[in-house]
């Protein structure tokens, strides 16, 4: 599975993309646990674009779905990061987001360029329902193999 979406830079996008993505990943059977992880990261990865930004242009939201595990890219086009997300203070309130999101997924990676923009790299290993369609399709695959 894959989709991308490009969102306006306004608070109510984070609720049409949670949506959106939160659908598509119980229509294939992914926990609700490994679910509210990913949306949560994915929520901060938005948030920090909609604050920080300062552009007016859309941000962008692509995910993938394959061999197990979910990635997502959050991209804007705004002035890139002045510094690197592990410079940030501890103790800051700024940050925060950022480790929510070493939290909650496998990997988070920050590609970003002055003048070019940021893009969020979030990736988990997925669980399943024990009734998902993608477990059953993989065993009719592992099946049909012998």
């Amino acid at each position: 599975m894959k989709f991308s979406l490009a969102l306006p830079r306004e608070s109510l996008s984070v609720r049409v993309l949670r949506r959106v993505l939160g659908d598509a990943l119980r229509g294939l059977g992914v926990s609700e646990d490994c679910i509210g992880d990913i949306l949560v990261a994915t929520s901060e990865a938005c948030t920090n674009v909609i604050q920080h930004s300062q552009t007016p242009l859309d941000y962008e939201v692509w995910a993938r779905v394959e061999n197990g595990m979910c990635v997502l890219a959050v991209s804007d086009h705004g002035r890139g990061l002045t510094h690197t997300p592990a410079e940030c203070d501890e103790s800051a309130e700024s940050g925060r987001g950022i480790k929510i999101m070493h939290a909650l997924v496998d990997d988070v990676t920050f590609d970003t360029s002055p003048g070019r923009g940021t893009t969020v790299l979030l990736s988990k290993r997925l669980t399943w329902k024990d009734e998902s369609p993608m477990r059953r399709l993989a065993g009719d695959l592992a099946h049909s193999a012998r």
